[in-house]
């Protein structure tokens, strides 16, 4: 068995170079992909390596008010009720039937000290006091008739020359017994013109009628309330303040509490009246002698003078007793001190302040007292210097921000800072 050698499987290059002679556009699309894959291999060798930049975060917008150093007038503010410094039940001490009644006699009516608002019929205390007058002028002539008799008595015991004279000889007793009725007959008689005096009832004071009782032609009995009244030369206003806030205020009373004159604290009240504001002076006249326990309130008494006088202002309203009011109290004026808004405050002793280069900055400060809309500081900060008032999330002690102009709400440039 003989082997035969094996045959070459390589392709007849004379074969395939003629099929290429034939055939010349078979090889375009090999030779296109061909071209592509070279020049892609070059671009991304020639590539450099590019470098993504993070994006770029502007500070944060914040709002910034400048430093106001001044003098400040403290006040304290309450809320009351106006009162009557005196009001009074009027009751007649005599009966009576009511015979005559004055004009200003009526719900509201206004009067003067002394005025007669009612008067009852004193024929009857008239005659009383006619019986008494007689009463009197017979005590009278009985005590002349005694003194007379006792004189003579003496006279005559001493012509006998009986010795030392008894008082009973010489009439003493009856004499001191006729002194006594005259005595007596004098003060019936006083009782009597008083009661003839008290048929006219009279105003114990400058004041108004609150509510009247009885009228004409009505019989009343002593004791009975004829009206209600109140006075009108000042009203009074009570106003709960903490007793802390005191601390605000020029205090100088003596030991009742009562405020000396001429160091009494100056009161606005403020009130709404027939759908207008309207304004009275007053003054802090005393303060009450307890703190509450329950709301740790001391109360002060604001007086107002003349409260329904118009005086020389034809537009004053009348301070209606009953009138719920608000009343602002002067105090102590605290020099140069550091105004902000309250927005300003971070915690009860510190404020955000934003330095020259847009930087915030924590700044300690002694807080004097807090107002409705500003704080007020003693210490800490320089008039000029801003202080933040945005609320921020997050704040890092220099920080940097960007100022909004508080006039044109337009963001200030800052230096550093993107734009």
């Amino acid at each position: 068995m003989s082997l035969k050698p094996l045959q070459s499987r390589r392709p007849d290059a004379p074969r395939l170079s003629g099929w290429i002679r034939r055939h010349p556009k078979a090889l375009l699309p090999v030779a296109v992909l061909a071209f592509g894959a070279l020049c892609a291999f070059v671009l991304i060798s020639a590539r450099s390596e590019v470098v993504v930049a993070p994006p770029q975060v502007p500070p944060p917008l914040v709002r910034a008010m400048p430093v106001e150093i001044r003098d400040v007038q403290l006040t304290v503010n309450a809320q009351g009720t106006v009162a009557p410094r005196t009001k009074t039940s009027l009751v007649s001490q005599v009966a009576g039937q009511i015979i005559r009644v004055s004009p200003a006699f009526a719900n509201g009516g206004f009067f003067k000290a002394g005025d007669v608002l009612l008067a009852i019929d004193p024929r009857d205390y008239e005659l009383a006091v006619d019986r008494a007058r007689a009463v009197v002028a017979q005590a009278e002539v009985r005590l002349a008739r005694e003194t007379e008799e006792a004189e003579l008595a003496g006279q005559e015991w001493q012509r006998l020359g009986n010795g030392e004279a008894t008082d009973l000889a010489l009439r003493k007793p009856q004499l001191a017994d006729a002194r006594a009725a005259l005595h007596a007959a004098r003060a019936s008689q006083e009782q009597a013109r008083l009661a003839l005096e008290r048929t006219r009832i009279r105003a114990p004071y400058e004041g108004r009628v609150l509510s009247k009782i009885v009228d004409m032609g009505q019989y009343v009995n002593p004791g009975a309330p004829v009206a209600r009244i109140y006075a009108v030369d000042y009203a009074e206003i009570r106003l709960p303040v903490p007793h802390e806030q005191l601390a605000y205020l020029d205090l100088v009373y003596n030991a009742r509490s009562e405020l000396e004159p001429g160091t009494r604290p100056k009161a606005l009240v403020h009130a709404v009246f027939a759908g207008s504001p309207h304004t009275w002076e007053g003054e802090i006249v005393r303060i009450e002698g307890e703190i509450d326990a329950r709301t740790r309130m001391v109360n002060l008494v604001a007086r107002v003078d003349a409260p329904y006088d118009q005086g020389d202002d034809p537009d004053r309203a009348p301070l209606f007793s009953g009138l719920f009011v608000e009343v602002e109290i002067l105090g102590r004026v605290a020099r140069e001190v550091a105004v902000v808004p309250r927005t300003a405050l971070r915690g009860p002793n510190q404020v955000i302040v934003v330095d020259e280069d847009s930087r915030l900055r924590f700044r300690g400060v002694d807080l004097l007292r807090l107002e409705a809309e500003n704080a007020l500081i003693r210490s800490g900060l320089d008039g000029g210097e801003r202080v933040c008032i945005s609320t921020l999330d997050a704040v890092v002690e220099g920080m940097q921000v960007r100022v909004l102009d508080p006039e044109n709400t337009v963001p200030a440039r800052t230096e550093g800072g993107a734009g």
